[in-house]
């Protein structure tokens, strides 16, 4: 818009009005140096909030793109607000990258609290699961989202590991966590639920010394149990600590969704 500054003085002038003082930012170009388009991802904002960014990250992202304040990468609102003075701003264009805007998001998906993003994520929830969750799906969120932030870098990623909580039994199991319930692999895991049962308290520490106590007295390897386990308990190969989601999950839960897979 630098040239229609040109034009807008005239007006200014001519009208009598005084003219404003006018900076200009640099052109933001694509990954490839051509001038940003649709077809680099210059969408509204509207689209970054339906791809899971939070506002603070692309406020962050953009104010960096044509603007520094030495090696500062993390700005918060409030220091923006502090630091950004007119020299700041770069002479050259600034490259759009998405996957460095998705890091920085990741960042702030980290710093969010718990109860914020489950606010955040409940209706991508929803729209997947087909039916408002309850009080209890609620509180297993709450309960478990500190371990599942830490590996999401996007709201909408974030909705889709946070399923494991909320899903109805018998849950879904992906077809790479079926090649983990072998016949010896379900034969462990009945006679690991055995043990679970035993259990007075259903705490992380608890349950890790069961497996760990089990794995020993079998002669197992603790993986060759934690991999079937996670498979049978959430349907996926990954998620966070797979005591940290039994324990977020209840003990009668998680013996029920054993049983579903051992009974099958």
């Amino acid at each position: 818009h630098l040239t229609n500054s040109f034009r807008q003085i005239q007006i200014y002038h001519a009208m009598g009005w005084e003219p404003p003082h006018f900076a200009h930012i640099p052109l933001i170009h694509g990954p490839d140096g051509a001038k940003l388009s649709k077809r680099h991802g210059a969408l509204g904002v509207d689209a970054y909030r339906d791809m899971g960014f939070l506002p603070e990250a692309l406020l962050n992202y953009l104010l960096r793109l044509g603007w520094s304040h030495g090696d500062d990468e993390i700005i918060s609102l409030k220091q923006a607000i502090e630091w950004f003075d007119v020299p700041g701003i770069g002479k050259s264009a600034a490259r759009f990258d998405l996957e460095k805007l998705t890091s920085l998001n990741g960042h702030y998906i980290r710093q969010s609290e718990n109860k914020r993003l489950v606010e955040l994520i409940t209706p991508l929830v929803n729209q997947k699961l087909g039916i408002a969750i309850g009080t209890k799906e609620t509180n297993r969120l709450l309960a478990g989202m500190e371990g599942l932030k830490t590996r999401a870098k996007t709201l909408v990623e974030l909705a889709d590991n946070a399923f494991i909580y909320v899903q109805s039994r018998p849950i879904p199991i992906e077809e790479p966590a079926q090649k983990l319930l072998s016949d010896e692999a379900v034969h462990h895991l009945e006679a690991y639920a055995k043990e679970l049962e035993k259990l007075s308290q259903w705490n992380h520490d608890s349950l890790e010394q069961s497996a760990r106590d089990y794995t020993e007295q079998v002669g197992l390897k603790l993986g060759k149990l934690a991999q079937p386990l996670r498979a049978a308990v959430t349907g996926r190969t990954v998620s966070p600590s797979m005591f940290e989601v039994m324990e977020v999950l209840g003990k009668d839960e998680t013996l029920d969704r054993l049983q579903d897979v051992v009974g099958r």
